[in-house]
């Protein structure tokens, strides 16, 4: 009976132990999922309404993107393909799905696709956007990495 106690007590305080562990380990993956939704619909929302520093404050220095077969770094997406990206969403309404988000440690990767119908600079536009976001935790703020981006009429 004493030996059953002893284990019992065991299990229990490896538990108790356990669960702090968990807690003082910092937010939960829900916590953490909500946190990267939130940075990418932000850097949508900024192109959206044209907010050129917001947009790039979410990019990480050293991001990479990928769209059309081309590789850009930031300084470039910024220079080059921003204000593109700018205009096509003020013009153009578009529907996302529900992000996919998986993480692992400070690394997460999202992916989600957008319905896109309208007129862009006079033509029509209607195809689907599919979207795969890295982004990496740094002092408990999410920062995009990179963005691959393909399209489908």
């Amino acid at each position: 009976m004493k030996t059953l106690q002893t284990s019992t007590r065991a299990v229990t305080a490896a538990m108790v132990l356990a669960t702090i562990s968990l807690t003082a380990c910092g937010r939960s993956t829900d916590e953490d999922a909500a946190a990267v939704r939130t940075t990418l619909e932000s850097f949508y929302a900024a192109m959206k309404n044209a907010e050129n520093a917001t947009a790039m404050a979410l990019i990480a220095p050293d991001a990479v993107f990928v769209e059309g077969g081309r590789l850009e770094t930031r300084e470039q997406y910024e220079k080059n393909h921003l204000p593109s990206d700018i205009s096509f969403e003020k013009q153009v309404t578009g529907k996302r799905g529900e992000w996919d988000i998986k993480i692992k440690d400070d690394t997460a990767w999202a992916i989600a696709t957008t319905e896109y119908d309208g007129i862009f600079d006079g033509g029509p536009v209607n195809f689907t956007s599919a979207q795969l976001a890295v982004l990496t935790r740094e002092a408990d703020k999410w920062m995009i990495r990179s963005i691959h981006w393909s399209s489908r009429r």
